[in-house]
């Protein structure tokens, strides 16, 4: 397994989603930094110590659109993919619009979002040509 020097904040109201991604990360190298909320995110200035944000869209108070909306003004070029239990058909349409690295529908394939990752962190490793 590779280690990466990479840090991944994770926003989701659901402890178990919290718990299997930070599973899913170390497994992939990845260490990560929790959050339940997003306003708990920005009130540990999340955006300073993070490499990649994977924020939950369907929050109570502020959802992950609005959090994407925050790091698209404040920290352009940080990768966001968000995740969603529900069947958001706009949210595809809407996605590179609004600046989201990748959406992923809950439940999804681990190996896709490190997959994901891995793009949007190491392109260069991806990009190789074997």
């Amino acid at each position: 397994m590779d280690v990466h020097p990479f840090l991944i904040g994770v926003v989701d109201d659901d402890p178990s989603v919290l718990e299997s991604l930070e599973e899913l990360l170390a497994s992939g190298g990845y260490k990560s930094l929790l959050f339940d909320s997003a306003e708990a995110f920005l009130g540990s200035n999340g955006f300073q110590q993070v490499d990649c944000l994977i924020s939950d869209i369907g929050m109570p108070a502020m959802s992950g659109w609005e959090l994407l909306q925050i790091a698209r003004t404040e920290y352009p070029n940080l990768p966001v993919i968000l995740v969603t239990a529900r069947d958001e058909e706009h949210a595809r349409e809407t996605i590179e619009a609004k600046g989201a690295s990748y959406l992923f529908r809950k439940p999804f394939d681990g190996r896709e979002l490190l997959a994901a990752l891995d793009a949007v962190l190491r392109p260069d490793k991806c990009n190789r040509e074997t």
